[in-house]
């Protein structure tokens, strides 16, 4: 059974509606920017985890800015000098592009401890500039059941988000039975309902786990099946029909593959290239990795302990070293936040 991309990017491109009438205009009180995605005509939404809420917000940034590549050294200094504070004191949580425009978005913290949040934009020349959420257009919805904030996974209510056909799809901790939660969250927003338990078979523990979070995940449709791909800490990768998500269902996802243990995912783009789908995802350990995605439908499923790697095979792409974040630019490049050095580099490279 043939795979098939199920291209958030293509389908936000695609959307001709106005952001939702249930907009309001104000300043939302954010109390950290853990994660954010894009809806269709540069409707943002940020994920608080701190404050167990999601904001919608209207950037006004809907204009395509053209297709020059975004290459800034040393990113961390310019949005610490837009911030007014240094380098030591910025954290970049996510980095997204605005399908709408091409303009990239990061979530940042600064500061210690908690910090203060904080959304900046890179325009298409390189430009860099905090967002103001001052009178902005917004709309919002809490997370009624949120797990708490830990030493460990301090922002882990809210992990990654994936706006698709109309519901933004939330990963995080729970204050449930199975603490690893998926919320599917319609928009317009009314309520967020507790979400959907998930269960995996974690092969390199050797064990059933639910109370481990998505650290990164992207939507991805397998045959004519829409499916969540989320990969966790150490490091299965795992696929989760959308039809499953159901409010306060338990599920099991399928563990495909086992891509090595002590590493921490940390971002996850899927893409076409040559006629074929991959996904791409930057590791802690196992640096960047291109998974082929034509055995998802067909290969065994994990339910035993694995030593090493097992299932779906990756192919670790040595050229790109120290990458933090990554996005889809367009269907030929991506943007990746680089480690270097001398500090944080944002660079556009082509999908491999």
């Amino acid at each position: 059974m043939r795979t098939k991309l199920l291209a958030a990017a293509t389908v936000l491109a695609l959307a001709t509606t106005a952001p939702a009438a249930d907009l309001q205009k104000g300043t939302p009180e954010l109390q950290s920017a853990a994660s954010i995605a894009f809806g269709p005509n540069g409707l943002m939404f940020v994920g608080d985890a701190l404050g167990a809420t999601i904001y919608a917000i209207d950037t006004g940034d809907s204009k395509p800015a053209g297709d020059k590549a975004v290459n800034v050294e040393k990113i961390d200094g310019k949005i610490a000098a837009a911030l007014g504070v240094t380098e030591k004191d910025i954290r970049v949580n996510d980095v997204k592009v605005n399908p709408a425009s091409g303009n990239i978005y990061m979530a940042v913290t600064r500061g210690t401890g908690n910090g203060q949040p904080a959304i900046v934009k890179v325009t298409r020349d390189g430009t860099t500039e905090p967002v103001s959420l001052k009178d902005v257009m917004f709309a919002s919805v809490k997370i009624p059941n949120p797990g708490k904030p830990n030493q460990r996974e301090p922002l882990g209510v809210i992990t990654s988000m994936v706006f698709l056909d109309g519901r933004l799809f939330v990963a995080g901790l729970s204050s449930e039975e199975f603490n690893s939660t998926l919320r599917a969250i319609p928009y317009p927003f009314k309520d967020a309902d507790k979400g959907t338990g998930i269960q995996i078979f974690h092969g390199a523990h050797g064990r059933l786990e639910t109370n481990a979070p998505i650290k990164a995940f992207t939507a991805y449709k397998i045959g004519k099946e829409e499916n969540i791909i989320a990969t966790y800490t150490c490091t299965p990768l795992v696929k989760i029909p959308v039809s499953e998500l159901k409010p306060g269902a338990k599920v099991k996802g399928t563990t495909i593959a086992e891509l090595g243990n002590g590493n921490q995912p940390l971002d996850m783009i899927a893409y076409t290239k040559d006629g074929k789908d991959y996904l791409l995802t930057a590791n802690s350990a196992h640096g960047v990795l291109k998974i082929p995605t034509a055995d998802f439908a067909s290969v065994t499923a994990i339910n035993a302990p694995v030593k090493g790697t097992e299932g779906v095979k990756a192919e670790k792409i040595t050229a790109l070293t120290g990458v933090k974040q990554l996005d889809k630019l367009d269907n030929e490049r991506a943007i990746i936040l680089v480690q270097t050095n001398a500090g944080l580099d944002l660079k556009t490279v082509p999908l491999p």
